[in-house]
């Protein structure tokens, strides 16, 4: 079992806060664990070959970007296209995410989009063309109302 040392667990738990606006984000990082840069980056490179780190990325709070008319759309696919259908709407650049998810009883939709938009007119130009694109036209749009969370996981907070 590999064990990941403390200098490591400092690593991840920079990265996975607040990333620095600067110039030079992974020096401000290595600087907070007390490395190089150098040092910083090379240990990020080798904490994902070896499958410790699994993913990086951003979160983007959408409406602090003007993104106020975000909307989960769930879509009724023939089995059959699931996967072309999901390639084409997962490809536009307004759908963040895309999944499918079992129909449950009174609820035939099988593939959900989530959707961002500045307005309500735009979200629902971008659902038209999603429904152009694919032919699917059996869909329900959901808005969102309230964000509850908007963090990712958090590990090693009691690493100092």
């Amino acid at each position: 079992m590999d064990i990941l040392s403390e200098q490591d667990k400092l690593i991840i738990k920079a990265l996975q806060e607040d990333f620095p606006l600067c110039a030079e984000p992974y020096k401000v990082l290595a600087e907070q664990v007390g490395i190089s840069e150098e040092t910083f980056l090379q240990r990020v490179k080798e904490l994902i070959d070896e499958k410790k780190i699994r993913k990086m990325g951003a979160v983007l709070r959408h409406r602090e970007v003007g993104f106020n008319a975000n909307a989960l759309c769930a879509w009724h696919v023939s089995p059959e296209n699931l996967d072309s259908v999901a390639q084409i709407m997962s490809a536009h650049a307004a759908v963040s995410h895309c999944y499918d998810r079992t129909p449950a009883p009174n609820w035939n939709y099988n593939l959900y989009t989530m959707i961002h938009a500045k307005t309500r007119d735009e979200c629902e130009q971008f659902i038209g063309e999603l429904a152009q694109m694919t032919g699917v036209t059996d869909y329900r749009i959901m808005y969102t109302k309230r964000e509850w969370k908007k963090t990712g996981m958090k590990y090693f907070c009691e690493a100092t």
